[in-house]
């Protein structure tokens, strides 16, 4: 299957080249050319089916035209070593829990798929250029990235973070792998990040000097994939007889979640609608509201995964749906809460039910909360482990959260990290003299 740039400006691309170069020569985002639905069939059985069995008919759907069978059934195996469980938190409204993955967080699904994609891919070529990604995060997605790929032969990582804007245990995620990792710490904001990694996706000195890719959600092999837990949720919430008036919420950023979300619906996938929760940041809400699209600096919030002031996938989600502000709210709803009202939630979730969020479920909950309609079934996307913003949740819920050991191991290394500035004539010259 060929991949088209968002921009329309660029030629056409096959997955190999989409995934390996991340970004279209018009800075456009890839999409493919076509959204392969699935049959009645496979929903009718879905209940019956494991998590891998529905994520390789997704993945058939998607990538089927270009990866052998045998090969691609291996990378979802390999990706999916975990549960993505769908918890009862009230009669009406499930968690889907996305944090039992290798970092305790959501962005494990898309990172492990596109680092054993590019594995592939890289085999194929036989090209001994070391291949350098470039990713940009605002919390989990470093962390993901950067243990998807930790001592991958043939890449080396580069993750660009804001200073002092994620979560010390975030952090610590990714910068003391050390090895094929390099953490740059950006004297800026996540939007200064992510202006980093495009613009040196279209720098003619930089890709003569070395071969670049992006594991952002930019990227259709972080970004599809992330679909493959949408039909898993479907599955379990039929399985409970809870699936006929479904409504999906999804706490969102940088889109790339609910934009898989939405390739699922396209493909079939029976959700009655969606939501996307905003933290501050209401950037979408606004263009809800208002049908225009007005990004703005990033505002910091203790959902801090999702400061994102310009979201790079909403020109996948205007081009999904044709530019029509009335069709993407069709099937769409939006929320925005403050940093006082996700802290409240924490506490009176936990007060309540016993279940303990994190910042960014939090959104998701109270968003169902007050949008649910009469028969509907509500379930939220609980992106990250709360011990992955202990201070932050502690601080508000004074109950004591338990670290996984997981956690615990990367809170034992050394933080190695490189100072730069937001000033793209800086990075560029860093990454020049490697």
């Amino acid at each position: 299957m060929n991949y088209y740039s968002t921009q329309h400006q660029a030629p056409l691309a096959t997955l190999e080249k989409a995934v390996v170069k991340g970004l279209a020569e018009d800075r456009g985002l890839y999409m493919p050319e076509r959204i392969n639905p699935l049959p009645a069939s496979f929903f009718e059985e879905i209940d019956k089916l494991t998590f891998h069995q529905i994520a390789t008919r997704v993945a058939e759907a998607f990538f089927g035209e270009d990866i052998p069978a045998d090969t691609l059934q291996q990378i979802v195996c390999d990706t999916l070593s975990f549960d993505v469980p769908a918890v009862r938190v009230t009669d009406r409204i499930y968690s889907l829990e996305l944090f039992h993955g290798p970092t305790l967080a959501f962005k494990d699904v898309g990172a492990r798929f596109m680092a054993r994609l590019l594995g592939y891919y890289s085999n194929k070529a036989h090209d001994s250029r070391l291949v350098n990604v470039l990713v940009a995060t605002s919390g989990d997605t470093g962390s993901a990235v950067a243990n998807g790929f930790l001592g991958v032969e043939g890449v080396h990582v580069y993750v660009l973070y804001p200073k002092g804007k994620v979560s010390p245990i975030q952090e610590c995620q990714f910068t003391t792998l050390g090895r094929n990792i390099t953490a740059l710490e950006v004297d800026g904001v996540f939007d200064d990040c992510q202006a980093l990694v495009k613009s040196a996706f279209m720098d003619a000195d930089l890709n003569a000097h070395m071969k670049l890719t992006s594991a952002n959600s930019i990227n259709v092999a972080r970004f599809l994939p992330q679909s493959f837990y949408y039909f898993y949720a479907y599955a379990q919430m039929k399985a409970l007889g809870l699936a006929d008036r479904l409504v999906v919420c999804v706490p969102s950023g940088n889109f790339g979640n609910i934009c898989s979300a939405l390739f699922g619906k396209r493909m079939g996938l029976p959700v009655h609608r969606f939501i996307a929760a905003n933290n501050a940041n209401d950037i979408f809400y606004q263009y809800l509201l208002t049908g225009q699209y007005s990004p703005r600096p990033s505002t910091q919030t203790i959902a801090n995964a999702m400061d994102v002031g310009d979201p790079s996938n909403f020109a996948r989600i205007l081009d999904l749906y044709g530019h029509s502000h009335e069709a993407i709210c069709n099937d769409i709803s939006g929320a925005t809460y403050s940093d006082s009202q996700i802290a409240d939630t924490l506490r009176t979730c936990l007060q309540q039910t016993g279940y303990q969020l994190d910042p960014h479920g939090a959104c998701g909950y109270r968003a169902l909360q007050e949008g649910l309609r009469e028969g509907e079934t509500g379930i939220f996307l609980e992106t990250a482990h709360p011990a992955k913003f202990k201070d932050t949740v502690e601080a508000i819920t004074h109950q004591p959260i338990t670290i996984p050991e997981r956690l615990q191991a990367f809170m034992q290394g050394t933080k190695q990290s490189i100072a730069i500035g937001k000033d793209f004539d800086g990075f560029k010259s860093f990454l020049m003299s490697r």
